[in-house]
């Protein structure tokens, strides 16, 4: 059951819809991972060091998730692959960075990246 309201679920957003959708979905995800076995420590979700000002983290449309199971840290693009094209599926603004070789990266697109 997704939390989503119906004024987010288009693709014609303002950066405050984007930013809220982010936050419900992210949250929705990291339940979901946790109900697959895994356990999760969030990485880079409000960056603002060491991201460039236009960073999707910076905006607040990205983060980062730490992903172990049974005790072992996932590092690898691979490790990631079962949530990331599951995090796609969310929402067509979703893009996982697997995509270009960083694994534990989800964001929600936002001008034309």
């Amino acid at each position: 059951m997704s939390l989503l309201p119906t004024e987010l679920q288009g693709t014609d957003l303002r950066l405050g819809q984007k930013q809220e959708l982010f936050a419900i979905l992210y949250a929705e995800h990291l339940v979901w991972l946790y109900e697959q076995g895994y356990r999760c420590r969030l990485g880079d979700v409000h960056a603002t060091i060491g991201h460039k000002v236009d960073s999707l983290h910076y905006l607040k449309l990205a983060g980062d998730v730490n992903l172990f199971k049974n005790g072992d840290f996932i590092t690898s693009t691979e490790g990631h692959r079962k949530s990331g094209e599951k995090w796609e599926t969310r929402h067509e603004l979703c893009r996982w960075g697997g995509r270009y070789n960083d694994g534990n990266h989800y964001e929600v697109m936002h001008g034309g990246r």
